[in-house]
C-alpha cells in the first residue's frame, strides 16, 4: 500500500478490498460492514470524502483491519528520551506485558512498590490518561508493568489490594494503545486486566473492566458485542436504587450508558433511546457528576453521550440542541470533553457551519494538544472541512498540517 499521507480513506479502502484473497467487492465490502454500497462507491469515487466514525469502523472491521489504517493515522508514540532510562513507547508496552515472567527482568525487592507506592502511580497514570497525555504514560506503564508483577508476587498482607491496583495498570494499558490503533494489544491488556481484578474480590472493578472492553470492541465495529456485554455487565451488578451507594448507581449508569451509544451503532434507535432515558434517570438521582472506577458517569456524561448517538444516527441538528445541555462547570475528564466537543464539530459541519466547526477543534487543540494528535475523529473532522473548503483557510489548513490530514 502506498504512504498513509498519499491517499485518501476512499483509496485506502479500494486498495485493501481489491487487494484482500480472494478479492472483494463493493457489494461484498458493503455487506459485510452493514453499510449502504453507496457509501462504499462515493468514498472510492473521491466523490465523498468521509463518513460517520461508526461506518468507517464498520468497514474497517469488514476489512479485518485497525480504522488507525483507514485513516492514515501514525500508530507510533512519540516519548521524550529525558521522561525514561529504558525502554518506552508502544514497542515497550508489547513487551511488558507478552514478556514471559520467567524472561522478565524483575529483581525482587528492588523492583516492587509498595502498596502506597504503587497507588500513587496508577493515580498518577490516570491522570495522565484522563488528560491524554500518551507520550507520558508511554514512558512510564512498561516499568510500572513490571514493578507492579513484581509488588503482587511478593505481597504477603493484602494480595487483594495489589491484584486491584495491576488490574488498573493493565486496564490503563489496554485504554492507551486501543487509542493509539493496536486494538490486539488492547485485548491482550485487558484480559490480563480481567484475570487480576477476579483476585481482588471487587466486584465493581471487574464490572468496570467490562465496560472497558465494551468500548474497546465497539471501536473495532463489533456493536452488537458490546451492546451485550455492557448489558449484561449492567444486569449483573444493578442495584436496588433506594439503597445503592453513589459509587454502585455511578458504575451501573455508565454501563447502561455504553450500552446504549453500542445499541445505536448497530441500529438500534428504539432501544438506545429507551437505555439513555434509563441512564438519564439514574444521572438525575445522583444529582452530580462522578468518575467511580474511573468510568465518568453523571448528569454531563449523558449529555455527551446523548450528543454522540444523535451523531451516529445522523441527526446533526438534535445534536447541537442536546449540546446545548452542557452545563459551563462540567467535571467531565479532558480527554472526555475533548471527544464531546469533536462530536460538536462534526455536528457543525455537517450542517454546513464550517467556521463554528472549525473554531471548535481549534478550541480543542489548545485545551487538549496531546489528545487531539493521537485521535482519529479529529482527523476525520478537519478532513472534511479541508475538503469543502469554499476558499483558503490559512488555520484550517494548518491545523489539517498539525495533525497530518492531507487535501487530497
Amino acid at each position: 500500500m502506498g504512504h498513509g499521507t498519499d491517499l485518501t480513506i476512499g483509496d485506502r479502502i479500494r486498495e485493501l478490498r481489491t487487494r484482500a484473497q480472494p478479492r472483494i467487492t463493493q457489494r461484498e465490502l458493503a455487506e459485510r460492514a452493514g453499510v449502504s454500497i453507496d457509501v462504499i462507491r462515493k468514498l472510492e469515487q473521491g466523490s465523498k470524502h468521509s463518513a460517520l466514525i461508526g461506518t468507517l469502523q464498520r468497514i474497517a472491521h469488514a476489512l479485518d483491519v485497525e480504522i488507525a489504517l483507514l485513516l492514515g493515522q501514525s500508530r507510533g508514540l512519540t516519548v521524550d528520551a529525558t521522561e525514561t532510562t529504558g525502554m518506552a513507547g508502544v514497542s515497550a508496552i508489547r513487551y511488558a506485558l507478552t514478556v514471559l515472567p520467567e524472561l522478565a527482568d524483575v529483581d525482587g525487592e528492588d523492583t516492587m512498590l509498595t502498596a502506597d507506592e504503587l497507588r500513587r502511580q496508577v493515580t498518577y497514570c490516570w491522570g495522565a490518561y484522563w488528560a491524554g497525555d500518551y507520550p507520558a504514560l508511554g514512558a512510564t506503564l512498561p516499568g510500572l508493568i513490571q514493578q507492579a508483577r513484581a509488588t503482587v508476587r511478593l505481597a504477603t498482607d493484602d494480595r487483594g489490594a495489589a491484584s486491584d491496583l495491576i488490574a488498573q495498570v493493565y486496564q490503563i494499558a489496554g485504554c492507551v494503545v486501543a487509542h493509539l490503533g493496536h486494538g490486539d494489544l488492547a485485548y491482550i491488556a485487558l484480559d490480563l486486566a480481567m484475570r487480576a481484578a477476579r483476585d481482588s474480590s471487587d466486584e465493581l472493578r471487574s464490572a468496570a473492566l467490562y465496560g472497558s472492553y465494551a468500548w474497546l470492541v465497539q471501536k473495532q465495529g463489533r456493536t452488537d458485542e458490546a451492546h451485550h456485554v455492557a448489558a449484561m455487565a449492567a444486569q449483573r451488578i444493578e442495584p436496588k436504587f433506594s439503597k445503592a451507594a453513589p459509587e454502585e448507581l455511578s458504575l451501573w449508569g455508565s454501563l447502561v450508558l455504553t450500552s446504549a451509544t453500542a445499541a445505536a451503532r448497530s441500529g438500534r434507535v428504539v432501544e438506545s433511546g429507551d437505555l439513555l432515558s434509563v441512564a438519564e434517570g439514574i444521572a438525575s438521582r445522583l444529582g452530580v457528576d462522578r468518575n467511580d472506577y474511573e468510568a465518568p458517569f453523571g448528569p454531563s456524561q449523558v449529555i455527551m453521550q446523548a450528543v454522540d448517538i444523535a451523531v451516529v444516527t445522523n441527526q446533526p441538528g438534535h445534536a447541537l440542541d442536546q449540546a446545548r445541555r452542557m452545563p459551563l462547570d462540567t467535571r467531565l475528564p479532558l480527554a472526555a470533553r475533548s471527544r464531546h466537543m469533536t462530536d460538536v464539530a462534526f455536528a457543525h459541519a455537517a450542517l454546513g457551519h464550517d467556521d463554528a466547526a472549525l473554531d471548535t477543534m481549534l478550541r480543542v487543540e489548545r485545551a487538549a494538544p496531546s489528545w487531539i494528535s493521537y485521535q482519529a475523529f479529529p482527523r476525520v473532522v478537519v478532513g472534511d472541512l479541508l475538503h469543502n473548503e469554499r476558499r483558503r483557510n490559512t488555520q484550517l489548513r494548518e491545523l489539517a498540517g498539525r495533525l497530518g490530514v492531507n487535501d487530497a
